[in-house]
This record gives structure tokens, C-alpha cells and sequence, in this order.
């Protein structure tokens, strides 16, 4: 029987980026009538994010969240940072070196329980990772 960790790797970015998502709908500017079509063409493509598919899936959302952090820094504090790492590339600007190793050491668990095709709960391996368990 083959563990799939990477789905539900994916599966839980996918909730923490819907979460987002509706808290950032309730935020301004996008939670008011009169919001600019720069704001609304912004709140469009995060609203389409989770449906893109591939390698584009990845792209986009690294492009949109580097746009959070330039024109929306208000909305920072509702980011997961888990969404910064899993974005990555100039997402990772934004995370300081403790908190990538943090990442990277989740990143490893992962790939070795993936390797020797053992169980692996990625939100309990965040969770006693992080001190949060």
C-alpha cells in the first residue's frame, strides 16, 4: 500500500490557502462596494488560486503572494507562513532563517516517510515540530 503524503501535503496547504482566502475577502479593501479594479481583479485571481493546476498552480501563487506582501501588508498577519514556504522561491524572502529550517526539517520527515513509505500526518509533524502539540 502506498502512502500518499504529497496529496495530503497538498490537501492541507489547499485548506490553509481557502482560509485565507475568505479572511482576506472580509479585509479592506476587498470588503468594500467601492473597491478599486486593481483590488478586484487581485481578490479574483487569489479567489481562482486553488483551481489552477500544475506547475502555473505554483507560479501564480508565489506571484500573489509576493503582491500581499508589496501592496496588502495588512493582510500579512492573516497569512499562514505556512503558504510563504509552500509558494516558495521569493515567498522565502519573507520568513527568517530559523523559521525556513523549521520548514526544511518538516520537508525532510516528509520525504523520508515518503521514501520508506511509512504513515506521516504533516499537521501533526507541524504541530510537535513548532512546539504547538
Amino acid at each position: 500500500m502506498t502512502i500518499d503524503v504529497d496529496k495530503a501535503y497538498f490537501d492541507f496547504h489547499i485548506k490553509l490557502l481557502n482560509a485565507f482566502i475568505a479572511e482576506a475577502k472580509e479585509q479592506p479593501p476587498f470588503c468594500y462596494e467601492d473597491c478599486d479594479q486593481d483590488d478586484k481583479n487581485f481578490l479574483i485571481e487569489l479567489n481562482q488560486l486553488p483551481e489552477v493546476g500544475g506547475s502555473e498552480f505554483l507560479i501564480q501563487g508565489q506571484s500573489l503572494f509576493c503582491r500581499i506582501v508589496a501592496a496588502y501588508p495588512h493582510l500579512m498577519p492573516i497569512v499562514s507562513r505556512d503558504l510563504l514556504w509552500f509558494f516558495g522561491g521569493d515567498c522565502l524572502h519573507y520568513m527568517p532563517d530559523e523559521e525556513i529550517r523549521v520548514f526544511q526539517l518538516l520537508d525532510d520527515l516528509r520525504h523520508d516517510a515518503k521514501e520508506s513509505n511509512e504513515p506521516f500526518s504533516y499537521e501533526n509533524a507541524r504541530l510537535s515540530t513548532m512546539g504547538l502539540h
